[in-house]
């Protein structure tokens, strides 16, 4: 079996780290520490196994492979993916109720 390497953009950092920050803001460390093993463990999942997720119906040509996962724990969170070769790229980890097409 071919190792999948692991790529996050630097969106995906930011939204990852944008939430966790605003979860210690708003409810304090134990839930940013939930949301960051939530969002590990969805990722280590998606490595796993990279088919996982649903396909996007994103209108944008360059997206159409893009994939989605709820966040663990947090089913309104989204982790959108595209696989390319042996790489697993995650783009963005974002809230379900956004204009997600735009976001891209």
């Amino acid at each position: 079996m071919k190792k999948v390497q692991l790529l996050l953009s630097d969106l995906a950092v930011a939204d990852i780290l944008e939430q966790a920050d605003w979860y210690m803001a708003k409810s304090g460390r134990p839930l940013a520490k939930r949301w960051d093993k939530a969002v590990t463990a969805t990722v280590l999942r998606t490595l796993r196994n990279p088919a996982s997720g649903k396909a996007c119906s994103f209108k944008a040509s360059e997206l159409r492979d893009v994939r989605s996962l709820p966040i663990g724990g947090f089913p309104k969170h989204l982790l959108f993916y595209q696989v390319r070769r042996s790489q697993l790229i995650v783009l963005r980890v974002v809230h379900g109720a956004r204009d997600l097409e735009a976001l891209f």
